[in-house]
C-alpha cells in the first residue's frame, strides 16, 4: 500500500489566521495521537484554546517544514493559502458553498497510476505532490462521473465554480490545469481534449533586488564562518537554496575555479565561476568545520544542512544589518544576476550561469537594472 493511499483518511488543513495581532497558519485535523506528537516537534508550534487548533507563525520556511514533517503521516491540504483575503464591509457577497465529494474507487486507482507514471518519468517529489493534489481536487469537485465521460465543460465548470470562486492564484490554477492536461493526455482517454485547454495569462512581476551596499552590509554582520560562507556562496554564484544545500565537496573544482551544480532545476548540470576571494572563504570554512560529504552540513556530520536553519541565518543577518525588507534567499540570486548585468556581463552568459532554459527568463533582469535608467534625464528637471 502506498503512502498516498495509506494516509488518504488522515487530513491536515493549513489555513491563514491571526493570533494576538500576528499572522499565523492554523493546522486543523481530527484528533489523532500520532499527528499530535508529530506536530509538537514543529518549530514555533503552539496550541490555542480559543481557536481549538495548533498554529505556527506564517513564514514560508515554517510552512515548508510543516509540510515536510506532516506529509509522511497525513494528506496536507494547503489550497486555502492561495485564496485572497476576503473583502470587508457590508458589500461583501456571500459565496455559494462548494461541495467536494469523496473519491470513487476508479478515481483513487487513477491517482495511484498517475503518481507511478510521474515517478517513472523522474518528476520531482514536489511536482508529483502538486499534480496529484490538483487532480484529486478536480475529481472531488466533479463527483462520481466516470473518467471516460469527463469533458472540457467539466474543466470550465471547475475553473469557474472552484478556482475562480475561491479566488485562488493564477499560479495554483496553472498547476492544476497542467496536472489535468498531463493526466488526460498520457494516462486516461476521455471526452476532454487537452490540446484545446487554455491556461490563464500569467502575472508579470519584477524580481526583488538588493543593492551591492545592502548585500555587503548583510555579509559584514555574519560572524559565524559557515553562515558567512553559505550566504556568500548563494549570492556570489546565483544559487537556488536547494542547489546550495545539496552541494557536495567533490563539486568544488579548486584548480579550474568552478562550482559544479548537479541535477538542478530541470535536472540540468551547469558550472559557475568561483572568484579567488570566495575560494579562500570556502577553504577556511572547510578547514574549520571539516564536513564529510556536503559542503554545508548540520549538527550531524554527513547530513545536509537544514533549509529552515539557512533561512533563519539570513533573516537574523538582515535584521542586524538594519534592512527593513522581507529578504529571502532567492533575493540574493536575483541580486547577483542584476549586478552582473549592470557590470556589463552579456545576457547569454548570465543565462548559462543561472541555468535558465529560455533567454526570456533572463531578460527580466533588464527591467530592474538601474544602470540605463539612471542615465535618463527627467523633463521635470528642465522646468
Amino acid at each position: 500500500m502506498s503512502d498516498y493511499q495509506k494516509h488518504n483518511n488522515k487530513r491536515v488543513i493549513i489555513e491563514k489566521g491571526t493570533h494576538n495581532q500576528e499572522a499565523i497558519l492554523k493546522l486543523k485535523f481530527e484528533y489523532d495521537a500520532k499527528l499530535h506528537e508529530v506536530i509538537k516537534t514543529l518549530e514555533g508550534c503552539r496550541w490555542s484554546r480559543t481557536m481549538r487548533c495548533w498554529y505556527i507563525p506564517n513564514r514560508k520556511e515554517l510552512f515548508r517544514e510543516a509540510r515536510r514533517v506532516l506529509e509522511p503521516h497525513a494528506y496536507v491540504d494547503f489550497s486555502g493559502l492561495f485564496k485572497k483575503e476576503p473583502e470587508s464591509g457590508p458589500e461583501k457577497q456571500v459565496k455559494k458553498k462548494i461541495v467536494l465529494h469523496e473519491l470513487t474507487g476508479e478515481q483513487k486507482a487513477a491517482l495511484e497510476k498517475y503518481k507511478i507514471y510521474l515517478s517513472t518519468l523522474r518528476y520531482s517529489e514536489r511536482t508529483i505532490e502538486s499534480y496529484c493534489n490538483g487532480l484529486k481536487v478536480f475529481f472531488s469537485f466533479i463527483g462520481a462521473k466516470p473518467l471516460t465521460e469527463i469533458s472540457n465543460d467539466d474543466l470550465v465548470n471547475f475553473n469557474n465554480g472552484y478556482i475562480l470562486l475561491n479566488e485562488y492564484s493564477i499560479s495554483y490554477q496553472n498547476t492544476v490545469i497542467n496536472a489535468i492536461k498531463t493526466f488526460f493526455r498520457k494516462i486516461e482517454r476521455s471526452r476532454l481534449n487537452p490540446e484545446i485547454v487554455q491556461r490563464p495569462r500569467r502575472e508579470s512581476k519584477l524580481p526583488n533586488v538588493l543593492s551591492k551596499e545592502e548585500v555587503r552590509s548583510i555579509l559584514e554582520v555574519i560572524g559565524n564562518v559557515k553562515h558567512r560562507a553559505v550566504i556568500s556562496l548563494i549570492y556570489a554564484c546565483g544559487l537556488r537554496r536547494s542547489e546550495a544545500l545539496s552541494l557536495e565537496l567533490t563539486h568544488v573544482d579548486y584548480h579550474r575555479k568552478l562550482l559544479i551544480i548537479k541535477a538542478a532545476k530541470g535536472r540540468k548540470d551547469r558550472v559557475v565561476p568561483l572568484s579567488d576571494k570566495l575560494l579562500e572563504l570556502i577553504r577556511d570554512y572547510i578547514v574549520c568545520f571539516k564536513p564529510l560529504k556536503y559542503v554545508f552540513e548540520g549538527e550531524i556530520r554527513g547530513k545536509m544542512y537544514s533549509a529552515t536553519s539557512l533561512q533563519n541565518v539570513l533573516k537574523q543577518s538582515v535584521e542586524k544589518a538594519g534592512i527593513n525588507k522581507p529578504v529571502t534567499l532567492h533575493w540574493l540570486r536575483h541580486s547577483y544576476a542584476t549586478h552582473l548585468l549592470e557590470g556589463g556581463t552579456d545576457l547569454r552568459y548570465i543565462q548559462e550561469i543561472l541555468g535558465h532554459k529560455s533567454s526570456r527568463t533572463t531578460e527580466i533582469y533588464t527591467h530592474v537594472s538601474t544602470q540605463s535608467l539612471q542615465k535618463i534625464r527627467s523633463p521635470f528637471d528642465d522646468l
